[in-house]
């Protein structure tokens, strides 16, 4: 009790007042204008209405999904919203070979990168039927809404050294709490939780410029989500659009996390101080000189 009076308390105060009290840079959309930046999964939904924002704020735009008809279609409205310049790599996330060489070439169109978002998700029809002796359907999300990322981020890594730059990773509520009916999925993203939150502090320690938002949505109104959850789940959704500028908004003022749901209280009832005081407490237990020769 003694060491929870003398330093725990502390320094719970400490993070609570930072985290709800320290002023935050305001968001100017002129932050992107010119920025070189990928977005996966952009061939609808939110990825496409995050490529059109960009193009609007004059970025340029690589975009990525399996359907080259939708791409094409995507690029030629970037273009006409004010691109920079807006390319596409169609291609299947499934295909860890492609997910690499996609991040190079998309480098080799744009001549750098400033900004890599990770949208995509797994094709399954429904993703609220698959169970745990479905073992095909649970390595498959955790190929694609995982492994995948990690391909990308890894590809991407000098580029985004070079240019101090920024990996935004679209996550879920379904990431961060235990839901029935979506185990496959929600593993995946607790998955993206662990890795990256853990990448971070690890170049946070080393000093390493590239910034990490892991953004936690609720349920968005997106054609794949409201088909996947009809019948099934009763939550309201939250606008696509808006959803697409709060994230864009998180990687570029450098955000650790996002939190965009209809519930007020998700932040609140997820921000974690106690995690963070944690992780914090923790890197005392390091010995720091592994990461100065690493």
């Amino acid at each position: 009790m003694a060491f929870m009076k003398k330093y725990l308390l502390p320094i719970l105060g400490i993070f609570l007042a930072y985290y709800y009290y320290s002023a935050k840079e305001e968001f100017r959309p002129e932050m992107l204008r010119g920025k070189r930046v990928i977005v996966t999964g952009a061939s609808k939904g939110i990825g496409r209405e995050m490529a059109y924002h960009l193009a609007r704020m004059g970025a340029h735009v690589v975009v990525t999904a399996r359907s080259e008809e939708a791409l094409k279609k995507v690029v030629s409205h970037c273009l006409e919203l004010g691109a920079s310049s807006a390319h596409y790599v169609a291609g299947t996330m499934e295909n860890m070979t492609f997910a690499e060489q996609f991040v190079a070439k998309a480098g080799k169109l744009m001549g750098g990168l400033d900004m890599l978002i990770l949208n995509h998700i797994t094709s399954s029809n429904n993703p609220m039927t698959v169970f745990i002796n479905d073992i095909d359907q649970v390595r498959k999300n955790m190929e694609v809404n995982f492994l995948s990322y990690v391909v990308l981020s890894g590809a991407a890594m000098p580029m985004l050294k070079q240019s101090n730059g920024s990996i935004v990773v679209v996550s879920s509520i379904a990431g961060k709490t235990a839901n029935p009916l979506v185990a496959a999925y929600s593993a995946s993203k607790f998955a993206l939780d662990g890795f990256f939150s853990s990448i971070r502090v690890e170049y946070a320690v080393t000093n390493v410029n590239v910034s990490i938002t892991l953004c936690i949505l609720g349920l968005i109104e997106t054609e794949t989500a409201m088909t996947g959850t009809a019948g099934i789940y009763n939550a309201e959704a939250s606008p696509k659009e808006e959803c697409a500028l709060e994230i864009i908004k998180g990687g570029a003022l450098r955000q650790k996390e996002v939190y965009y749901d209809s519930s007020v209280l998700t932040l609140f009832l997820l921000g974690n101080p106690g995690r963070k005081i944690l992780e914090f407490l923790s890197l005392r237990n390091y010995n720091m000189e592994i990461f100065i020769k690493n």
